[in-house]
């Protein structure tokens, strides 16, 4: 065994050996191998720990680990002689938990696990959780300062178990002996921690506003004894914030208001209603909002400056109707008909009386600078409309609501129905507007007229379909002068069919009969006389052209240049069809010219050419005749032009184009023996045409 290993567990084998057969020998036998081992199985050899003099006294330093056991020895344990756990000679026997050799002192009520406060080391050695108290009872400010047997009296004998963790359990006395306030009559709950602190009784800190109480101190209210309102240690008030004068602590104050006298002001000063206006910084900085009596004070109306509440709630008088003005301004309004200027006689033009009525002129900030929104009437004061003082032109409101007449019912736009502008309409010279039709009723004035002056009428003719443009505007865009230079006789009835040029442009029309020159005569060539903005525009009347691209031939080359009577001639000479515009109708004498030309031109008579003359003739190319070309297309042998050659080198006779000759120019000594054609031979006939049966082209 190791030095500091008990010796005990060999005593204790000497021991048990006295008491065997043939102990009293000095030097046993030696041991036989069927000798059976009185400590059980125990796997060391005897010599570790017995000497050959004998079984006892065993070695004095055993050669025994008990590091190696599943119970090595630590501690207090290590001092411990081996007999006093092992009182058995089978080492085994032995248990491992404390309460096998240690009795249970606290009677099982700290439980099994000892070392849950107790090491090795001694059993007044508590371990650190036990020191620091980490239970269910955590010993925090004055407590950590507190010796155990102070709280734990029974523990002489170990009694820790038990202990309630309520305060009262400990400090009942504390709480009898209360007397600021008395815990025992106010019958505080014992559940102290809601006021007290583990540091200190003393400072204790009641939270007024959490429940049950819910009745925070806040300004005033903070610094008041608790006994001033708990009169008589009655700590059972039960009092909402906003019931100050049903309590018993502000009852008395509500009793003796007198601005107002809050008893017989209305609900609006009840009793129960104190939180109203008042806050607890205190009673003298009440504050009303009147607005929640559906009336809020502003302007003139703000109180208690400019208006004591006393001066509108006169007599106490609360109950007021706050959408009520006449209750207040009724001599205001009775003071009307002396008034005068711009004041009307509130009654006899019977102006509405509700507050939301005398709201629509006289604002709350002055009464006297009552003013009146025309436009809330649907009819805008602008312009001249407007009162002299305003920048208008109307001397007073009865200038328009004669014999106080304020019920007038007047849209914006009746001007002449009204009883302000009618004389104005019916005197109208330029046109006469009762004469002129319906754009010039007397309900339709706005349409030319505006609120400015009457003299700058702006009529829209666009709105009658018929824009103004070009010389038809008034001068000096145009060349009108009046409106009478078209609406002759004050005629401003027309439609949109004698709207047309016609009407005021026959004379001109007539004249065309003798201007000559490139002017057709518009009678003679039938021309409509609904038509004349095809050709006419309204810049200038002598400036006609005619779009003949609208008629399916438009003008191109020589025929851009040449006088409509050089085409359109005769008794109809505008009324052409489209069959007779081709250029034989007009071109025949050309045509039958080619007979005698001769020349490059081609008799196209005896040609037999047709009179589609456009297939040779194009008239956005040449500017005459001359000059004529066929195209490759239209040739029905050679491809065209054919080696700088004329119609004529081909065609040797020019009464028949169906007949051409190759050997004009292409001479037949090219196909004799023995020149370009040998292979040809014998067999070679040379004619006219020989030459295209195999040169095509």
């Amino acid at each position: 065994m190791k030095r500091d290993t008990p010796i005990f567990v060999g005593f204790l084998c000497w021991l048990l050996l006295l008491g065997w057969p043939g102990a009293s020998v000095a030097f046993p036998a030696p041991q036989r191998v069927t000798t059976r081992s009185p400590h059980g199985p125990l796997a060391i050899p005897c010599e570790n720990c017995h000497t050959a003099a004998g079984w006892r006294p065993i070695r004095a330093v055993p050669e025994f680990d008990h590091n190696k056991t599943a119970y090595p020895l630590r501690g207090m344990h290590e001092k411990v002689q081996c007999t006093q756990c092992h009182a058995k000679p089978v080492f085994t026997e032995v248990g491992k938990h404390c309460q096998d050799c240690h009795a249970d002192i606290h009677q099982r009520k700290m439980g099994t696990d000892c070392a849950q406060c107790h090491s090795v080391q001694g059993w007044s050695i508590a371990v650190q959780k036990v020191r620091d108290h980490q239970n269910r009872f955590p010993l925090l400010g004055a407590h950590a300062a507190v010796q155990c047997e102070d709280c734990h009296k029974s523990a002489a004998v170990g009694q820790f178990q038990g202990l309630s963790t309520a305060c009262v359990s400990c400090h009942l006395r504390d709480y009898q002996k209360t007397t600021n306030p008395n815990h025992v009559s106010g019958q505080f709950a014992t559940t102290c921690e809601s006021c007290h602190s583990f540091d200190s009784w003393l400072g204790a800190n009641f939270n007024h506003g959490a429940p049950p109480i819910n009745f925070p101190l806040t300004n005033g209210h903070a610094n008041v004894p608790c006994a001033t309102c708990h009169v008589n240690g009655n700590y059972s008030l039960q009092i909402a914030l906003t019931d100050c004068g049903n309590s018993q602590c502000h009852l008395r104050t509500w009793q003796q208001t007198n601005n107002p006298v809050h008893s017989t002001a209305g609900p609006a000063f009840a009793v129960a209603n104190c939180a109203s206006c008042h806050t607890t910084k205190g009673w003298d900085l009440a504050s009303f909002d009147h607005s929640v009596t559906g009336f809020t004070l502003t302007g003139t109306h703000a109180s208690p400056t400019p208006t004591p509440c006393a001066s509108c709630h006169v007599s106490n008088n609360y109950t007021l109707n706050s959408t009520d003005c006449m209750g207040c301004h009724l001599a205001a309004w009775q003071s009307t008909p002396t008034f005068g200027g711009n004041v009307p006689d509130h009654i006899r033009a019977g102006f509405p009386s509700t507050a939301s009525a005398c709201a629509t002129c006289h604002p709350i900030t002055k009464w006297a600078d009552g003013k009146f929104d025309h436009n809330a009437f649907g009819f805008p004061l602008t312009n001249s409309h407007a009162l002299v003082a305003n920048g208008g032109k109307v001397a007073s409101c009865t200038s328009c609501h004669i014999g106080n007449n304020y019920s007038l019912n007047i849209a914006p736009t009746d001007c002449g129905n009204a009883g302000c502008h009618l004389t104005t309409w019916q005197t109208t010279n330029n046109p006469a507007h009762p004469k002129a039709g319906g754009p010039f009723a007397a309900a339709n004035c706005s349409t030319c007229h505006n609120t400015i002056t009457w003299n700058t009428a702006i009529f829209n003719h666009s709105a009658t379909g018929w824009v103004l443009t070009g010389s038809h505007q008034m001068a000096p865009a145009g060349k009108i002068v009046a409106c009478t230079d078209c609406h002759v006789g004050n005629n401003y009835t027309f439609t949109a069919a004698n709207t047309d040029c016609y009407g005021c442009h026959m004379a001109a029309w007539q004249s065309t009969a003798t201007l000559g020159g490139n002017v057709p005569n518009h009678i003679t060539a039938g021309f409509p006389n609904s038509q004349c903005a095809t050709c006419h525009d309204t810049l200038l009347w002598a400036d006609g052209k005619f779009d003949h691209s609208a008629t399916g031939w438009p003008l191109q080359g020589a025929h851009v240049t040449t006088p409509c009577a050089s085409c359109h001639m005769g008794a109809n000479a505008f009324a052409l069809t489209s069959a007779n515009t081709d250029c034989y109708g007009c071109h025949q004498a050309a045509w039958l010219s080619t007979q005698t030309l001769g020349g490059q031109v081609p008799n196209h008579i005896a040609a037999q050419f047709s009179i589609s003359c456009v297939t040779c003739h194009t008239t956005w190319v040449t500017t005459g005749w001359l000059g004529a070309t066929l195209s490759s297309a239209q040739h029905n042998w050679f491809r065209i032009p054919h080696n700088g050659s004329v119609c004529s080198d081909c065609h040797l006779v020019s009464t028949n184009y169906a007949t051409f000759s190759c050997i004009n120019c292409h001479t037949r000594t090219a196909h004799q023996p023995g020149m370009s054609h040998p292979s040809v031979g014998g067999q070679y006939v040379y004619g006219a045409t020989t030459c295209y049966n195999c040169h095509k082209n």
